[in-house]
Parts: structure tokens; sequence; C-alpha cells
């Protein structure tokens, strides 16, 4: 008996150490490459959701859950599954009552407030100067919105997935480059999540924090959860991912690497053929996009300033909701719409963004000395907009303080200050503002303008003050970053073949420490050099480990060029390191390769969009302000003449008896027009409104979601374009209002 009971208690525990074992490598296998790491858990998570997700979609969250509470509207049952779908892409904190809910409030408190500025404070103020067109604009625009705001959970979806789509050639390779050689996926996972940035490093941190959660039981089960919101998207990343798994599973060592090398090949060309097929369906919709945005309504305000004049109850503000508001919101809409269908592409991301170190270039540094100043873009961006700003507001200013204030250049007496709105011998009017005509008659108890040659003149500066002021803050908050990333750039491509020859030494049987000393002789002058120069030293003269000389956050060679893609391959030749030279040799080679493999089809892609890039960039630089200068030069000359042929026969039906009729009838033909100083504000806003949008899109087009390129190209443009429209827009004004000029002045004589 006391046999049996010692059997017993030995077998139990025999068994007990083997399930501690089973537990403890199931432990292991959670952990991530950082031995000290701790595993995922819920609230780990959730403050990595907290500081990573867009705050705009903190705020559309609380919206949701606010208007859900002031108005529950429930959705139709059949959008419900859509809905859910869309909430859980973006990881939103929502349900589909709440989205529905606030698709009704939003349009009801905006009419609201619309209606309340615009009708119902200028009524208080001054009896029946409340505009019924605004009132009825407010109810079209609160009507236009509920159906864009019950499709943004979509749309949100759309804007998550290409962002994410983005990062998938990436994730692919840093989850091949791991596991070359170290066949776990879980940790691979966790390697991929620490150089790639949200929101794919958000739905790998997910994928990882169900299995702690208990949500799914095994790794497998949560990430093919995960690769089903992709089967109608993105086919290539799931047979990818497939073929990684396969990996885990193939029984000799060649079959695995065969597998893990299709997974990256596989995605790869995918991608191109992908692109290849949206390059050629992206003809139709820009050329769309083009007659719609700029185009048409441009070539539309030609035949503006005689409608006007006709039609005197168009007012300036009519074409400014048309033109400012309405026409840019279906343009930018149009715009996102063809960025939604783009494809996988091999993107960039800013690396302020994951940097803390470089954080501060997103500022203007001056260095003074042995220390430096730094200037928040927005602070100078603001300054110079309300300097500008007030310096395009002195003829309105100016108005208000003096009304029959002006100055008037005369064929008699040169130029003059006058004290009425006209005087019978001037060519040309600092203010010009005028006497209204409505049906023929003369109401000499209002004015309305400007229409002078000064206050055109300064309308420039409002738009400059747009223009230059928003494109200030985006030049001067990617200038620096762009050009430390840039740099970063610049080495990965010549990289690949530092890695080969590190590649090789280290298969001679090299240290890491030596190798990196005889690669930077062989590679002097480069780049790479540099960087492997900077290893070196470290290792030498300061007596750091190979580690310590690459990833030291003072002295590291990384801390002067960051690149994800440096940092990983760094990270894979320590870690493969510690199994021998060999294998080290081996994983750096292959890492090369892949670099190689993924920089040749980047330099497709960017091939196949050349062409249609290079045509919008056409058009932002040169060709709409080119037009909309000519526009607004044409429209001043005609509304010269109109206006002053106005005066002229008003004079004549009075001094006239027996032309009073006629002179009447005649008058009543023509209206007072828009003043020229609002038409030019409204033509250069567009301008701005739209080179900030076609910036977007060719952004998007080119590098997919890289908010770091966007923000640059968006302030290079803006500055460059609106620049481009004052100056050219200035000459033809002068010159064409030197023409009307001449052409009253012979018929005056």
């Amino acid at each position: 008996m006391v046999e049996k009971k010692d059997t017993l208690d030995e077998l139990r525990s025999k068994y007990e150490k083997k399930l501690n074992k089973g537990f403890a490598e199931k432990e292991a296998g959670k952990r991530t490459a950082s031995d000290d790491e701790q595993p995922l858990t819920s609230s780990e998570y959730s403050e990595f959701k907290k500081e990573n997700m867009p705050h705009r979609l903190n705020l559309y969250e609380k919206m949701c859950n606010w208007s859900e509470k002031v108005l529950k509207v429930a959705p139709d049952k059949k959008k419900i599954p859509e809905l859910e779908e869309a909430i859980k892409i973006c990881h939103l904190g929502v349900t589909p009552t709440g989205v529905t809910s606030f698709s009704m409030v939003a349009p009801m408190v905006l009419a609201l407030g619309i209606i309340f500025l615009t009708y119902v404070i200028p009524s208080l103020i001054i009896e029946g100067a409340g505009s019924m067109f605004f009132v009825l604009f407010a109810l079209f625009a609160a009507l236009g919105i509920i159906i864009p705001l019950q499709k943004l959970p979509f749309f949100l979806a759309n804007n998550w997935r290409m962002k994410a789509s983005n990062q998938m050639v990436l994730c692919v390779f840093y989850i091949v480059t791991y596991m070359r050689h170290t066949s776990n996926l879980e940790r691979a996972l966790s390697f991929a999540t620490e150089h790639l940035t949200p929101p794919l490093s958000l739905d790998l941190k997910k994928v990882l924090w169900d299995i702690e959660s208990d949500t799914f039981d095994s790794l497998k089960e949560s990430l093919d959860d995960y690769l089903q919101t992709w089967r109608k998207y993105n086919m290539e990343f799931i047979e990818s991912m497939h073929l990684i798994e396969s990996s885990l599973y193939e029984t000799t060592e060649g079959r695995r690497l065969g597998a893990l090398d299709k997974s990256l090949s596989v995605i790869l060309e995918e991608t191109y053929e992908k692109m290849l097929h949206y390059a050629h369906n992206l003809k139709g919709p820009l050329t769309a996009l083009h007659m719609l945005g700029i185009i048409l309504p441009i070539l539309g305000l030609v035949i503006l300033p005689l409608m006007v004049s006709f039609m005197p109850e168009v007012k300036w503000y009519h074409l400014f909701m048309l033109y400012n508001v309405v026409l840019p919101i279906i343009v930018y809409y149009l715009a996102r719409n063809i960025l939604s269908t783009r494809p996988t592409g091999y993107g960039e991301s800013d690396i302020s963004e994951t940097n803390k170190e470089i954080r501060k270039y997103r500022n203007i540094i001056i260095p003074i000395g042995g220390s430096e100043i730094r200037i928040s873009p927005g602070v100078v961006a603001f300054v110079i907009f309300i300097v500008l700003l007030l310096i395009g507001s002195v003829p309105i200013l100016l108005h208000l303080a003096a009304p029959n204030f002006d100055i008037a250049m005369t064929s008699t007496e040169g130029i003059k200050v006058i004290t009425g709105p006209t005087h019978p011998d001037a060519t040309f009017y600092f203010l010009g503002y005028r006497h209204p005509i409505v049906e023929g008659v003369t109401l000499t108890d209002r004015l309305v303008g400007p229409f002078g040659i000064g206050a055109m003149v300064l309308s420039f500066f409002v738009v400059l003050a747009f223009g230059i002021g928003f494109g200030s803050y985006y030049h001067f908050r990617s200038k620096n970053v762009i050009k430390i990333r840039e740099q970063a750039k610049a080495l990965e491509q010549e990289f690949a073949s530092a890695l080969f020859q590190l590649g090789n030494r280290l298969g001679d049987g090299l240290p890491a420490e030596i190798a990196f000393g005889k690669v930077s002789q062989v590679m002097e002058g480069t780049l790479s050099g540099k960087f492997f120069e900077m290893v070196s030293v470290n290792i030498s003269k300061l007596g750091m480990s190979v580690e310590q000389a690459i990833f030291d956050e003072k002295r590291g060679a990384l801390s002067y060029y960051p690149s994800d893609l440096i940092e990983s391959s760094m990270k894979v030749l320590v870690e493969s390191s510690r199994k021998g030279p060999i294998i080290a040799s081996q994983a750096i080679i292959n890492v090369a390769e892949y670099i190689k493999q993924m920089h040749r089809v980047d330099e497709r892609l960017k091939d196949l969009m050349a062409d249609i890039v290079s045509s919008m960039r056409s058009q932002i630089s040169f060709l709409t302000p080119a037009i909309a200068g000519i526009v607004v030069g044409i429209t001043s000359m005609i509304t010269q003449i109109l206006g002053s042929l106005s005066l002229r026969l008003a004079d004549l039906s009075s001094q006239a008896g027996d032309v009073q009729m006629s002179g009447t009838a005649m008058l009543g033909l023509f209206g007072t027009g828009i003043p020229t100083y609002f038409f030019q504000i409204v033509v250069g806003l567009y301008v701005v409104q739209i080179t900030f949008i076609l910036s977007v899109l060719i952004n998007g087009i080119e590098n997919g979601s890289d908010k770091l390129s966007e923000r640059y190209l968006i302030g290079t443009n803006l500055l460059r374009t609106t620049i481009t429209y004052v100056i050219i827009t200035l000459i033809v004004t002068i010159m064409f209002n030197f023409i009307s000029g001449s052409i009253l002045t012979s018929f005056a004589n």
C-alpha cells in the first residue's frame, strides 16, 4: 500500500512538472522580442488605443453617445450588421443606434445654428436685415448631410483600411524577417507591432489582446478572425499571412523558408498588379473631378459679371456659399472616393509621431550660440494670418470709419481726396463705393462696394492671409522632419548593398564588432559607410556592445538616422547573432534581398502614377491660378465699364428731359453688380481651397496615407500657388483696368 502511494506521488509529481513546464513554455511564447516586456493586458491595450486613436474619432464617439441620449433613433435592421462591421474595423466605442441618432441630431443643430446667426440675430439688430437665402441654405444643408453622416462609419472604415493597407507590405516584411531566424508567429507579430504605426499596429495589438482576454483560445483563431475583415478588400494580405502560418507546419527547413519567401513575393506582385489596374481606372474619375472642380467653376465665373449686372438679386455672399462652401465639399467628397479605392501600397509614416526626439523638429528652430529657440509654427502662421487679414480689411474698416471718404484719379486734377461716392472726371477710385441701382432707380441713401482699384489690390491680402497663413503652418511643421526622413530614405536605398557586405563578413566568421568596421572602410564616403562607422566608433572607443552602439538613445547610430526599416534590420542582426555568425549572416543577407524587392516594386508603382501626378501638379502650380487670375481681371474690367455706364446713363437721364424715359429704360438693364473686392476674394479663396484638396489627392495617389508628405505638399503648394495667383491676377487686373479706363475716357470725350 505504501509502495502504491509512493508510485502515485511519483506520477503526480512527474505530471505536475510537465504541466508547469508546458505553462512556462506557453508564457514564454507569449512574450515579445524584448525579454523584459510584460504580456499584453486589457488595460494596456485600452491605454494604447487611447493614445493612438485619432482625437477626431474620440470626439465623434462622444457626439454619437450624446446624440443617442438626446434623441434615440434606431437604424434599419438590414444595415445593422454592416454598421457593426464598420464600427469594429475603426475600433469605435459607439453603437449603430448612436450613429443613426447623430445623423439626425447634428443636422438639426447645424440648421438652427445657421438660422440663428444669419437670420434671427441680424433681424433683432436691424429690422429686415435677416436673409431668407441663409434660412433656405440651412435647411437644404441639413437635409444634404443626413445621408453622409449615416455613412460616416463606412467612410472612416475605408480610411482606416487605406491607412492599414498602406502598411501591409512592411507588416509582412517584418513578420517574415523575424520568422526566418525564429519560427514563432506570436513573437513575430509583436516584433511587427513595435515597428509599425497605427492603425495596423493597433489591429495586431488587438489580435494579441484577444488571446490574453480569452476571446479566442489560440493565436490562429484570433488572427484568422481578423483576416476575415480583409476578405473583400485585400486578398493578397490574407494569402501572405496564410503562407506564413503554413511555414509553422513544414517538415523541413528549406520548405519553411520557401513558404516565408513566397508570402512576401505574393503581396509584392499582387500589389503591383492591383496598382496597375488602379492607375488605368483613374483617368475617368480624375477627368470628371478636374472638369467639375476646376474648369467648369472657374469658366462659369466668366459669365457671372454679366449675369449679376442684370440680376441685382445675386449678391457676393451667394457666390461665397456656392464657391467656398458647397463646391469644395463636393470636390473633396469626390477626391476621398477616388482615394478610397486605392489598393495596398508601400507607404511611409510620420516619424515624428513615433520618435519623441524628432518631435521638436516640428517647430521652427533658431540656433543662438550653443542653445536654440523653438517657435511653434502655429504661432507664426497665426501672426501672419492676422496681419495680412487686417491689411486686406482696410477698405471695409476705412469705409466704416469714414463712409464718404475716398481717393479718386481724375483727368483734370490728378489724384484727389473726395467726400462723396462719385466724381465727374474720375477714372479710378481707391475705394469706389457707389449708390446702388435697383430697377433703374438710384438709391442715394445707400452705398455698396468697394469697386475701386485700390480696394481690389488690398483684397489680395485676404487671399494671402489664408494661402500664406495655412501654407506656412504646414510648411514649417513638416519641413525639418521631412529632411530627416529624406536622409533616412537615402540611407535605406543603399542599405541593402551594405547589408549584403555585412552579411558576407559575418559569413566569413568575423564577429559583428569587427564586421561593422570592415564594411565602413569599404563603403567610406557613403551614408551607409557613415552609419556603420558610427557603430564601429561606439564599440571601439566608447566600449559599447553592438546593441548599445546601434540603439542607445543618445549615442546610438539610429538616433541620427531614424528609420523603422533600418531599425528592424539591426534588431534582426542583434537577435540572430546570438545564435552564431552563420545564422546572423543568412538573416542579414535575406533582409537585404527583401529590401531590394520592396524598393523595386515601390519604384514601379511610382512609375505607374507619374503621368497622372505630373498632370495634377501642373494644374495646381500654374493652370488653375492662371485661369482664375484672367477671369478676375476680365470681371474687374467688365464691372468697371458697366458701373461707369450706369452712372453716365443716370446723369444723362436726369439732364435730358426728352430722353428721360429711354434713359430710364436703358438704366433698368443694368444693376450694381458684385463689388470686385468681394468677387476676387471668393475666387482667390476657391483657388486656395482647390489647391488644398488636389494636394491631398496627389499625395494619396502617390504615397497613400502618408501624413508627413501630405503636410509638406500642402504647405509647398499653398505657398507657391497663392503667390502665383496673386501675381498673375494683379498684372491682369491692372492691365485690364487701364484698358477700361481708356475706353471710358474716349466714351466721355
